[in-house]
């Protein structure tokens, strides 16, 4: 046993040994891209190493809304008019931020609208935002809970409701924009 250990020991040793120095990662400042006169991306600056969604998707966003894209009517302008069609998006609840069983959903939502735009349908995808709900209302009370060890009987209907209020502002901002 003790032959077992010590030829262990020495393992470890060598390991560690071998073991190289973690290269240092130099890092880069890429300027965020500007649009010229004609709104294209003007790309002869340094450019990232690897995919970067903000440098890349950067100019895009803003074209697209500029350009229309994401009006109902865009198929119209076109000329094609084949009816209607509307979705409304479930609201979350206001719990935080969007996870990836939203980020699925939200996939499918997109892609059928996109699908019932490109079939020359003017196509609404309505974004929807839970003010409040049974849920938030348990994500505060955790929170109030861990931050000041109080309940919501111990501040009052109030105070809570402001409470409320203050975490929907905050973190329903956060899921229009990741909505969007």
């Amino acid at each position: 046993f003790n032959a077992k250990k010590e030829k262990q020991a020495t393992q470890n040793v060598e390991k560690v040994a071998k073991k190289q120095p973690k290269a240092v990662k130099k890092v880069v400042e890429i300027e965020m891209p500007v649009a010229d006169k004609n709104g294209k991306k003007e790309v002869s600056g340094n450019m990232p190493e690897s995919y970067s969604p903000k440098y890349v998707e950067s100019i895009w966003y803003d074209w697209w809304e500029k350009s229309g894209y994401f009006t109902p009517e865009y198929c119209t302008k076109q000329g094609a008019n084949k009816g209607k069609f509307v979705m409304v998006i479930p609201p979350p609840n206001v719990t935080g931020n969007l996870h990836l069983g939203h980020a699925l959903t939200n996939a499918i939502e997109d892609s059928i609208t996109r699908w019932h735009r490109m079939r020359g349908e003017v196509a609404v995808w309505v974004p929807g935002c839970d003010h409040a709900g049974i849920a938030t209302q348990v994500v505060v009370e955790k929170k109030l809970w861990r931050e000041k060890q109080q309940t919501r009987h111990d501040i009052g209907r109030e105070a809570f409701v402001k409470e409320v209020w203050k975490w929907k502002e905050e973190k329903g901002e956060n899921i229009y924009h990741q909505i969007r």
